[in-house]
């Protein structure tokens, strides 16, 4: 089964946008906002997302990326 990976570290450089300043925008804590940047969640709620997109003037799939190829880590559920 492959994995979700995020991108918004990419995005975030090429619009050159910091942690902050995404934070103060989107209205999401630093750390939440810095776990994403560096892939540690495993959820992201639409409404976030659609903050997000709208700061960075991107698509939802600049952001997100599937790779069929890589090992995807358990869910805690299972």
């Amino acid at each position: 089964m492959g994995k979700i990976i995020l991108r918004l570290d990419r995005v975030m450089a090429d619009r050159k946008i910091s942690l902050k300043e995404l934070s103060d925008r989107v209205g999401v804590s630093n750390v939440n906002l810095s776990k994403m940047k560096t892939g540690r969640i495993s959820a992201i709620r639409f409404s976030t997302l659609e903050a997000i997109c709208e700061a960075l003037s991107c698509q939802p799939g600049d952001i997100l990326e599937y790779d069929p190829n890589a090992e995807s880590e358990k869910d805690d559920f299972e």
